[in-house]
């Protein structure tokens, strides 16, 4: 694995938006977890996702589900990615969605607009 590998994801799990939407299918689904801020999720956002800004995540995380998938997304990528180690450091059963809901949207996914 080279550096730039390294830095962007390597050693972590990862799945496109197509994937992430397939599984929130599932029954039980996993949870999503948005590591964005409050005013990005505002503007739009996946319906049912669970907003827990990234520089929060250490103080919540107790609040998360060790027994269920977490599917982690943020804007583009970056900041889920840090989500996904951390929380993964801490035993929990997570997946970075790549390229975040600028993907998701890219990909047609359905979105919500507005704080809930």
């Amino acid at each position: 694995m080279d550096f730039l590998t390294s830095l962007l994801g390597g050693g972590i799990k990862s799945i496109d938006p197509a994937e992430a939407y397939a599984r929130l299918q599932n029954k039980p689904a996993p949870l999503l977890l948005d590591v964005r801020q409050p005013e990005e999720y505002r503007e739009v956002h996946v319906d049912g996702a669970k907003l827990i800004p990234l520089g929060e995540l250490g103080r919540e995380a107790k609040n998360l589900p060790k027994d269920a998938e977490i599917l982690c997304i943020c804007a583009s990528g970056s900041r889920s990615i840090a989500a996904t180690r951390q929380l993964t450091g801490m035993g929990f059963n997570v997946v970075n969605v790549r390229n975040g809901m600028g993907g998701w949207l890219r990909a047609g996914l359905p979105a919500k607009r507005g704080s809930k």
